[in-house]
């Protein structure tokens, strides 16, 4: 068993994984206190959370909302991110090789020098994303949406971008 610990705007709660992790930290309403936060990650939200270099690896976390959470450095090789929420995440540096993020939501992240070799993007949205240094070799990006997306410095090799939205003007090297 290992003990995760989030932070979200004034005040933090621990909570013990199992074999699956559902986060959730967002703020509790006014009057409100850690066992609020609880709940809410018992049902997979964590709005707004700091999980700087979570340890999230392998887990089933399908459909979790993490919107404009802190999850750079976070660790979630082999995560099922399905249908995940992920808008104005930060997921710079995070190991996501072999994620799966199948229609995954991840407008405006910052997806900056993250490890996504092998992953599976298909049919994921990520419109205006920063990609920049990301690695995605071997990955599956069938149909997904990478419009606006900074891609500078990104490696492709081996992946698959059929029916991929890319960026006006970028060319696949």
């Amino acid at each position: 068993m290992s003990v995760i610990s989030t932070y979200c705007r004034g005040f933090g709660v621990v909570l013990a994984a199992a074999s699956v992790v559902m986060i959730g930290c967002s703020r509790p309403e006014a009057g409100g206190d850690a066992a609020d936060a609880i709940a809410q990650a018992q049902a997979g939200e964590c709005l707004d959370c700091d999980l700087l270099g979570a340890d999230l690896a392998g887990q089933s976390l399908k459909e979790a909302k993490f919107n404009r959470s802190n999850l750079s450095n976070a660790k979630l090789n082999g995560t099922d991110l399905s249908n995940a929420l992920m808008d104005s995440v930060d997921l710079q540096n995070a190991d996501l090789s072999n994620a799966n993020l199948t229609q995954a939501a991840l407008t405006s992240a910052n997806l900056t020098d993250a490890n996504l070799k092998g992953a599976d993007l298909s049919g994921a949205y990520l419109r205006g994303a920063n990609l920049s240094g990301t690695d995605f070799t071997d990955a599956n990006l069938t149909g997904a949406n990478l419009a606006s997306t900074n891609l500078e410095e990104a490696v492709l090799d081996g992946a698959t971008l059929e029916g991929a939205t890319l960026p006006e003007g970028f060319t696949v090297p």
